[in-house]
């Protein structure tokens, strides 16, 4: 094929306990609205003699390529501390597509239409939010960040009813897996030992296999999935993102940031930041995201008790030490990060202190997050960083910065790898959206090549890094379903 497609599908030939075998609901009249080209080179899948037409066929499922094996994948997850059984409800995962023979991805429609997991639901997307996720997603790729990527958006020529009618879409995601801790909640629902040893299995092939010998597989995957988890929230703290909706069905175990839903990026630094419209006890707020990434954590290790040990005191104990261990992880990399973000080498015991100082006057003062690492890169000038007591502060963040064992340049150097200059503004992103809901892709393509080089200062991006407008509405994101 001209295309290059090359599937190898191996979740579709686990049990059915697993998954439900369907085809993507055929739409009326599929458009192309946009395809990644970049992302297609990277998977080497070439579309260049293509039409629209047929692209438009192809990414709304009306077209299916050979080679795949479509099912809904049967998942379980704990929503706002809830546990539901869940599954892909309005998703069908083609299948997984090799690259070099070796790498291998999952290639997943979103907005596909219903599925015995649908629970109700249309199974249907709204171009809007698939939009988003197409925007969002790739401006964490660029801020290497791991997460899954957005390959093309088609509309489908019918209209999707939420709070309006609103025109359907459909997302092509593509992700390492869209194995989830939620997976392993649904088969340790089941309690089927066999199902979860296949999964174990499974999952340690796929992503883990250095311990694919170990005499301890199920806590060393934990272990490891807790290290990516781990590592996975330092980088969003890093640069102000909020999930959104942080359920277990939404933390995948191959350690990438999936379901782009009420995400968004911080603007003025408060702690207690929650853009989703239905967080309304903000358990998924910005600084509640290392937390819920432990106690989703322990679900997960739930899940692994009856594989970790016979002795299930003895697994308990394990498992417990393992994950209370998180907060000693998370802090110093925590530590570490923000020294990065600061341009600080080695260690001092006062780092702590400097840096909560600085978070208590930006938290204080309304500073923008992004804005104000800027300004210690001299990338900035607004008025706000006049403020005596952040000129202050400076003055000791250099006494510190001058007991680095370094250079001026690789203060600099290590500052510029660890601070964005652009992010993707929640306002710039609402205007990119409105208008392509008309019709206009051009503020969308803008914002996406800005976004692609979010650590370098280009020419004329004023526009982009400038903090929204005062206004007396709060903003909120919403799910999309």
């Amino acid at each position: 094929m001209t295309i290059g497609w090359h599937f190898d599908n191996s979740y579709s030939k686990l049990s059915n306990t697993f998954k439900e075998n369907i085809k993507p609901t055929p739409v009326h009249d599929p458009e192309l609205v946009i395809l990644n080209k970049e992302l297609a080179s990277t998977l080497n899948l070439d579309f260049s003699k293509t039409d629209k037409k047929k692209l438009a066929e192809i990414f709304s499922g009306n077209s299916i390529p050979d080679e795949t094996n479509t099912i809904a994948q049967a998942y379980a997850g704990h929503q706002f501390g809830h546990f539901t059984m869940l599954g892909d409800g309005r998703a069908v995962l083609l299948g997984e597509h090799l690259v070099n023979n070796e790498n291998r991805f999952d290639i997943q429609f979103k907005g596909s239409g219903r599925t015995s997991f649908s629970r109700g639901g249309d199974g249907r997307a709204a171009l809007g939010p698939m939009l988003r996720e197409y925007i969002i997603s790739e401006a964490i790729h660029s801020l290497n960040i791991p997460t899954t990527r957005s390959l093309a958006v088609v509309k489908t020529g019918e209209k999707v009813v939420r709070e309006n009618l609103l025109q359907g879409a459909i997302l092509t995601r593509v992700a390492s897996s869209h194995l989830r801790v939620g997976t392993f909640q649904y088969i340790a629902a089941t309690q089927n030992i066999e199902n979860l040893n296949t999964l174990v299995d499974y999952t340690i092939n796929r992503h883990y296999p250095e311990i694919r010998k170990s005499n301890s597989k199920a806590l060393d995957l934990l272990n490891l999935v807790m290290e990516k988890q781990c590592q996975l929230v330092i980088n969003w703290m890093r640069v102000g993102f909020i999930h959104g909706v942080m359920n277990t069905d939404n933390m995948a175990i191959s350690g990438e940031t999936i379901d782009y839903g009420p995400c968004a990026f911080m603007d003025h630094y408060d702690p207690k930041t929650v853009f989703s419209s239905i967080d309304k006890f903000g358990r998924y707020a910005f600084s509640n995201q290392p937390p819920i990434t432990k106690w989703n954590l322990a679900r997960f290790a739930e899940c692994l008790i009856p594989l970790i040990d016979k002795n299930e005191y003895t697994a308990i104990k394990l498992a417990t030490d393992l994950i209370d261990n998180f907060q000693n992880i998370y802090e110093d990399k925590w530590l570490n990060m923000m020294r990065d973000k600061l341009g600080l080498f080695g260690e001092d015991k006062n780092d702590k202190k400097l840096i909560n100082n600085l978070f208590n006057w930006m938290e204080k003062n309304k500073a923008d997050y992004t804005n104000t690492f800027c300004n210690l890169m001299d990338v900035n000038s607004y008025e706000i960083y006049k403020n005596n007591d952040f000129i202050n502060w400076k003055i000791e963040w250099k006494k510190r910065s001058e007991l680095n064992n370094s250079t001026k340049e690789k203060q600099s150097k290590l500052m510029k790898s660890n601070n964005p200059i652009v992010i993707p503004r929640n306002h710039k992103v609402e205007e990119a959206l409105a208008e392509a809901d008309k019709g206009s892709l051009d503020k969308m393509k803008k914002l996406l090549a800005i976004l692609k080089n979010p650590y370098d200062n280009q020419n004329n991006i004023e526009e982009y890094q400038a903090p929204a407008p005062s206004s007396n509405e709060k903003y909120q994101t919403f799910c999309g379903t």
